[in-house]
């Protein structure tokens, strides 16, 4: 009876060993293969296009030359086409606007009015498209910019690809207050096996300030606004049953900062498929969507995910 219970104990033990080490995983799941693209770990900001006029170039840049489905951070350089020097702007707003094959219009979570860099001479500001170009519809952005007293105005078609990099995952739903709500991830763009800041924005569509307006940007440039002062409540887990359901120690809530982002810890014990459970508190502490995760070990039984949640693979 002893020896039995002995072996059955040295084989549990064995078990969690192969878990949390990760020896039992690495020859079922090509982790390498799912991630698709190479993580770039130096980006830099490219120009994604351009409008060129006879008095001024308007170039649009993003890190690495690309827009994704997600967050991204924008730059916006304006020169003069004859001498390819910056220009004085005293302001210019951007809006990123959908048009489906029906003729719909619809924006995005973005900042309207870009910020200078009187440093570096860009604009910079953030857009969070929701959907690629496609089927779904394509992607324009409406720019406008005043030099001096005048105010110039361009439109320009550009490419939304999909976002292969899954640790920038967002996603849109419908919350218990019938609002639609939009987290996209930020950062980290390539996490290490360790404690990792984690950083999303967290967005509410509005409801259509003026119907009355008169063109599309007029309606749509308060189509988003950031939430404020809610809680995004973290259970980091490896869902696969080889896995079982293991989250990690040392996790931290996401809370709003200063920049109007949400910020919180994840601590990542190994490599390989991890899934953010989250629950979405408003300020008054009631639930907008998710649920509790069970925190039980479960080998061989796929873990459960909260309704609210983003897949991770690095």
């Amino acid at each position: 009876m002893k020896v039995s219970i002995l072996i059955k104990t040295i084989g549990f033990y064995a078990a969690l060993a192969c878990v949390f080490l990760g020896s039992c995983t690495k020859g079922k799941t090509n982790y390498e293969a799912e991630r698709g693209e190479v993580i770039e770990e130096n980006n830099e900001f490219k120009e994604v296009s351009n409008v060129v006029t006879s008095a001024y170039t308007v170039s649009i840049e993003a890190l690495n030359g690309v827009l994704y489905r997600g967050y991204n951070d924008i730059r916006v350089r304006i020169k003069n086409t004859q001498t390819n020097t910056p220009v004085e702007v005293s302001g210019l707003t951007f809006l990123p606007i959908k048009t489906t094959v029906m003729g719909e219009k619809s924006s995005c979570p973005n900042q309207y009015h870009f910020g200078y860099k009187s440093a570096d001479k860009y604009f910079s500001g953030y857009t969070v498209f929701t959907s690629e170009s496609g089927t779904e519809g394509s992607w324009a952005l409406y720019i406008n910019f005043t030099v001096g007293n005048q105010t110039f105005s361009l439109i320009k078609e550009v490419a939304v690809r999909q976002q292969t990099n899954k640790n920038l995952n967002m996603t849109v739903f419908r919350g218990k207050d019938d609002e639609q709500y939009v987290i996209a991830l930020i950062a980290p763009r390539k996490p290490n096996v360790a404690e990792n800041k984690l950083v999303a924005g967290i967005y509410k569509l509005n409801r259509m300030l003026d119907s009355a307006a008169k063109g599309p940007a007029d309606q749509l440039q308060f189509s988003y606004s950031q939430v404020e002062r809610y809680t995004l409540k973290l259970d980091p887990r490896m869902p696969e049953p080889s896995m079982g359901n293991h989250s990690s120690p040392n996790n931290r809530d996401l809370i709003q900062d200063k920049d109007g982002l949400y910020h919180g810890v994840v601590n990542y014990t190994m490599t390989g498929n991890w899934t953010l459970n989250f629950i979405l508190l408003n300020p008054e502490g009631k639930v907008i969507r998710g649920t509790e995760v069970p925190k039980d070990f479960t080998p061989g039984v796929e873990g459960r995910k909260s309704e609210l949640h983003l897949d991770i693979l690095f």
